[in-house]
């Protein structure tokens, strides 16, 4: 869900980003707080609602960023099963899932250097213990703005190694794929550095 963007306009594109991160925090805190499996079925409804009235477009759009969820729904489903715990299973799945669809709601429709105000307002008290509110949003927002780029990178590297071999690449592009992420770092500390470093921040 980091450094998303909407490829569509939505009515919720005009919301003050800290208006939606003060709804995604109660909604989430929310979750955890109902107990009631029916309750929460409809309350975990509402972020799915929320992207269909925008349209069916956009609607298979937020579905698709649910996929790298996958592996952690089939071992809750896995376990569950086996413990015959379901209702309990249940709940988790919905509350991890409309919890993930909610964040990622208010990070497509909402400006990273939005964001980034919106932290580091949040932060501003810290300078009190003689910590830099500045640095730590200047942290934040590179690793929102490459964490897509790496894992866009790894896409490749998992493509070229099917376009070699009949297997998956999963494992074995982990190494080569922590080079370029080595090598990416290396490129980003010169940048900063030719820039005058972070003793200005």
């Amino acid at each position: 869900m980091l450094a998303l963007h909407s490829p569509y306009s939505t009515v919720f594109h005009p919301w003050s980003a800290a208006l939606k991160l003060i709804l995604l925090l109660g909604y989430t805190t929310s979750l955890f707080i109902i107990k009631d499996l029916y309750l929460l079925g409809i309350f975990a409804l509402l972020p799915l609602l929320a992207s269909a009235s925008q349209g069916w477009s956009f609607f298979k759009f937020m579905m698709r960023l649910l996929w790298p969820l996958w592996p952690f729904v089939a071992m809750i489903c896995l376990w569950h099963s086996f413990t015959w715990e379901l209702t309990s299973g249940i709940k988790i799945l919905l509350r991890m899932i409309a919890a993930v669809w909610f964040a990622n709601l208010v990070t497509v429709t909402t400006p990273m250097d939005s964001l980034i105000k919106v932290v580091f307002y949040c932060l501003a008290p810290l300078r009190r213990f003689g910590l830099r509110p500045e640095r730590i949003a200047f942290a934040i927002g590179l690793f929102l703005r490459f964490t897509p780029v790496l894992i866009g990178k790894g896409r490749v590297l998992s493509e070229a190694y099917r376009a070699r071999s009949p297997k998956a690449g999963t494992w074995r592009i982990i190494f080569p794929l922590a080079l370029v992420v080595l090598d990416d770092a290396e490129h980003i500390s010169e940048a900063i550095r030719a820039r005058g470093g972070l003793e200005e921040i």
